[in-house]
């Protein structure tokens, strides 16, 4: 064990090794992803744009990079655009399907439980003039596909937004249903939690990922824009392409090589994460009193599930559990740094305090889920106790 100073001035015991539960906000780099990286410094600093030949060997790399994912998604490595960040994916994707589709109206019809990102977006459009309307969700944080065609088909809508699967309790969005019946509008699909975890979206017009679920390098995000979809850069014009500027072409190779490698093994890594989130829905409610799991408890992401505690602080049951040794999320996932609550609870009607996320990654083991399923009963009672709750 070792041992810390707390805040009071007391010494805390801490555990030596931390288990990590929170893959949702990221993902060690994946060994493939650092070989590929390596390899590619010698021949990826280059300007893919000139016609030497340390030139042309890095736009050999990037084009490389764009047909691995491309094929993930089932698209053209011409609709493939890499960008600094999965936020500044869904950026472009939101303002520049929306500026692309000005003609067909000024309004943008999306999920009340969207990412962040896509809210702050249609936000600023709202700024410049622009509409907005959030489509209500149930209690499993789902939209009803007949509302939300309903509401993206009605006049003076120019595109629509629909994450894969929600970002904080994980549940399954019914994409490819809703894009069967949208006809022209132009459908927006949030794939940063979904790309590498299960099998890609089917429908999309416009599609966002982020290479740190998958175990690529930070700083690599993807924006997928369909040919024949209206779409015009919100930033100013550049020679690159859709993304100003030219690319990080080695963490892109990385970003690419990983996101192979773990769609290689996706299915038996789903299957094996799956069972241990089932063991994880299972014995909290059985061990722990005036607890709620949270999302779809079939049709949802493999490796992500959410409780909601009654009488306790989610950000003071996270201190503890870190220092039991466990790394969770508390709160809301794409909002951390505001004191308002989670507009995803808030929409799906969940309690919006006492709030922990667990996600795992093709690294967690049977024994950190046991770890951790021991642990937690203590930490939150201790917690209560802090709290002066009932017992």
């Amino acid at each position: 064990m070792a041992y810390r100073r707390g805040v009071d001035g007391s010494v805390e015991t801490v555990s030596d090794e931390t288990v990590y539960l929170d893959a949702a906000s990221g993902v060690p780099l994946h060994p493939v992803a650092r070989e590929a990286i390596m390899a590619a410094q010698a021949d990826g600093w280059a300007d893919p744009g000139r016609l030497y030949a340390v030139g042309r060997r890095a736009a050999i790399l990037l084009a490389s990079a764009r047909e691995a994912v491309a094929d993930v998604l089932d698209a053209r490595p011409d609709e493939i655009s890499f960008t600094s960040s999965g936020l500044t994916a869904l950026h472009a994707a939101v303002l520049g399907t929306m500026r692309g589709n000005r003609r067909r109206g000024s309004r943008f019809v999306h999920s009340a439980v969207e990412h962040s990102a896509v809210l702050h977006a249609a936000e600023w459009h709202v700024a410049a003039g622009g509409e907005a309307e959030a489509v209500p969700v149930d209690h499993l944080a789902r939209v009803d596909v007949d509302t939300f065609v309903a509401r993206a088909r009605a006049a003076s809508v120019a595109a629509a937004a629909l994450q894969a699967a929600n970002h904080e309790v994980g549940t399954a969005q019914p994409v490819s249903a809703v894009a069967d019946r949208l006809g022209d509008v132009p459908l927006i699909v949030d794939a940063t939690q979904t790309l590498g975890h299960t099998p890609a979206p089917c429908g999309w017009s416009v599609l966002a990922a982020d290479a740190r679920q998958w175990g690529g390098p930070a700083g690599v995000g993807v924006l997928a824009v369909r040919t024949g979809t209206r779409w015009v850069s919100p930033a100013p014009a550049d020679d690159h392409g859709r993304v100003p500027g030219p690319p990080d072409i080695p963490a892109v190779v990385g970003a690419a090589a990983a996101l192979r490698a773990v769609v290689r093994e996706q299915s038996a890594t789903a299957s094996r994460l799956s069972a241990l989130i089932d063991r994880i829905r299972a014995r909290v409610p059985a061990g722990i009193p005036d607890v709620e799991v949270l999302g779809d408890p079939v049709d949802r992401l493999p490796h992500m599930v959410t409780f909601s505690f009654l009488y306790v602080d989610g950000e003071s049951l996270l201190l503890e559990l870190d220092r039991r040794g466990f790394a969770v999320s508390s709160g809301s996932s794409c909002t951390s740094s505001s004191l308002e609550p989670s507009h995803v609870l808030v929409a799906m009607g969940a309690l919006t305090s006492g709030n922990v996320r667990v996600s795992l990654s093709r690294d967690t083991t049977v024994e950190q889920v046991e770890r951790f399923l021991d642990a937690l009963p203590d930490a939150v009672a201790n917690v209560r106790a802090q709290l002066d709750a009932p017992s």
